[in-house]
Order: C-alpha cells, then sequence, then structure tokens
C-alpha cells in the first residue's frame, strides 16, 4: 500500500469513526425523546410507565416502600380559555418544574397527559405521601401562575396510592387515579 492510499485510508477511517459518534448521538436524542414530554421537563406516560415498572421490580425484590400521587389540576381549562393556550402551555411547564424541584432525585414525575402529572417516590410509604401532597397542594395554590403580568390561581387534586404488590404499572396508575377522584369528587 502506498503511503497515499495509507493515508486516504486512515481519513476515511476517521470520517467513518466521527459518522458512527454523529449517529449514536441521535439514536441517544431519539432515545431520550421518546420518554420525556415534548411540552414539558417531565417524563411522558412511556417513560413515566418505565421508571413505574422499575420501582415495582425494585420493591418487591428488596421489599421496599413507594407511592404514586395521582395529579389533576384544577381549574386548568380556566387558564386555557382566559389566557390562551400558550399560557396554559406555560403553566403546565411551571407545574412540572415545581414538581420536580420538590421531590429526591430517585423520585419520578410523568405528565400522563393533557393536565395529569404523576409522581412517584421511592422509599416512601402512604404518609409520606400524603404529606407531599399537601405541601405540593400548598406551594400549587401559593406560588399560582403568572402569565403576561395576569395572575392565575393554580390548584390540584392529588390522590395517594401506596405500593402493594400491584400485578402492574398500569394497575397502580389506575389505583392513585381512581384516588384522586374520590378526592376531587369530595372537594367539589
Amino acid at each position: 500500500m502506498t503511503d497515499a492510499a495509507a493515508t486516504d485510508l486512515n481519513a476515511e477511517i476517521e470520517r467513518l469513526r466521527a459518522e458512527v459518534e454523529r449517529l449514536r448521538a441521535r439514536v441517544e436524542a431519539a432515545e431520550a425523546a421518546a420518554d420525556h414530554d415534548v411540552l414539558t421537563p417531565a417524563l411522558n406516560r412511556r417513560g413515566f410507565v418505565a421508571a413505574v415498572n422499575r420501582t415495582m421490580a425494585y420493591c418487591q425484590r428488596y421489599s421496599a416502600p413507594a407511592v404514586l400521587l395521582y395529579l389533576d389540576l384544577d381549574g386548568f381549562k380556566g387558564v386555557n380559555d382566559r389566557l390562551g393556550h400558550a399560557a396554559g402551555d406555560a403553566a403546565l411547564v411551571r407545574v412540572a418544574e415545581l414538581m420536580l424541584a420538590n421531590l429526591r432525585e430517585s423520585d419520578a414525575v410523568g405528565r400522563l397527559g393533557g393536565d395529569e402529572f404523576c409522581l412517584l417516590m421511592l422509599n416512601a410509604g402512604l404518609d409520606e405521601g400524603r404529606d407531599k401532597a399537601l405541601r405540593l397542594a400548598k406551594a400549587l395554590e401559593t406560588d399560582g401562575f403568572e402569565w403576561q403580568g395576569e395572575r392565575a390561581e393554580l390548584g390540584g387534586s392529588f390522590g395517594v396510592r401506596a405500593w402493594a404488590d400491584q400485578p402492574d404499572a398500569e394497575t397502580w396508575l389506575a389505583e392513585a387515579d381512581a384516588a384522586m377522584w374520590v378526592r376531587k369528587k369530595g372537594r367539589e
């Protein structure tokens, strides 16, 4: 092999390595996007269910407690109707940021759709979940939301459900959702 051919071959190998690295970065970005909400800094339903499944496996193996907090925002339609959909989107981002700021690194926040969020707390039981739900509800009401100088009230109804050997993530989520609806109906 001539020196020119070896140089060309080495240049091609370097180009291919760089291309592989670019493709690897794109795959990682696509995988991350597949699990994260497009609007907020929270996980999407797919990513959150995966986190719940991992937590359930951990709880089963180590007999550790965990709790789900299911949040449905109260009065969110009024934000959209009164201030517009851009304000509604900003309010959802604000809620996700508030939830993330008030949880531990080991916990997870997911936006399950619309104005419904779910929080997963590992190594926490029903009492800790209820306490966290009360503090987050108070923070939502206290902090509220401001859009272009106009304040909008935010509130939420939380359903809290501890892990109790549910057969799958969807069952556990449905139980937390049902607890939220009982709470929401009781507040109306």
